[in-house]
């Protein structure tokens, strides 16, 4: 097999709660291709702002704060890594403060332009392929793309996966926050949560997690094969 092959390109994409990263982490190991959070990025840049004291309810403030935290995502499957100006941010990030600011610094098109650059080039980087999860990568980070995933569920599932993850929610206040969150991330005006047109999708409301793993896994050697 020649390394034109072997590298390929996967963009996964699909709202909160859908199995996602656990999704996105298997495939990566299995097939031996880096991986990329790009939700981690926008939960560090969120994250590095409410530390910095940044008015997240103030686009014109974030926007000129933007550029000043260093954010760098390791890309191993098995032990993902984010910092922040050298520190690990892998736990702050999943604070409820910061879930509750991500869409709103998420929204601010230079954050947007920002982090777009810095997911594209480490997805040019990663010679032996790489599978990069997040809400835009098929339709505008990654638009050639050799595979697109858009992964759904539906809002019930979702919010007792997400309440599953986060000890003692409640389902029924995730699943409200989940649909707020979607109807956030998808009204924005710069790269809204959106199915690309050339993507697959796949409901996971019935599938065990194994099951989308060996979907997706299918899809990306039927990928591979074609090319």
């Amino acid at each position: 097999m020649s390394d034109t092959v072997e590298s390929v390109i996967v963009a996964i994409d699909g709202p909160s709660g859908t199995g996602k990263s656990s999704t996105s982490k298997a495939v990566a190991a299995k097939l031996g291709l880096s991986y990329l959070d790009t939700g981690a990025q926008y939960r560090a840049i969120t994250w590095w702002m409410l530390t910095n004291g940044v008015d997240t309810e103030d686009p014109a403030a974030i926007a000129s704060a933007a550029g000043k935290p260093v954010i760098v995502s390791g890309t191993d499957p098995n032990h993902p890594t984010i910092t922040v100006d050298g520190l690990d941010a892998a736990g702050p990030i999943r604070t409820q403060e910061v879930t509750s600011q991500v869409s709103a610094v998420s929204a601010v098109p230079e954050v947007r332009t920002l982090i777009t650059g810095l997911q594209r080039s480490i997805a040019a980087a990663a010679t032996g392929g790489i599978v990069v999860e997040g809400r835009d990568i098929g339709t505008t980070v990654l638009p050639d793309a050799d595979l697109k995933v858009f992964l759904t569920a539906s809002p019930e599932a979702r919010a007792a996966r997400r309440s599953g993850e986060v000890k003692g929610s409640d389902v029924a206040a995730t699943r409200e926050a989940l649909i707020k969150r979607d109807a956030a991330d998808s009204s924005r005006k710069t790269s809204p949560l959106a199915k690309a047109g050339d993507a697959v999708e796949v409901d996971t409301t019935e599938l065990t997690l194994q099951q989308v793993i060996e979907c997706v896994v299918t899809l990306v050697e039927e990928k591979r094969a074609a090319g």
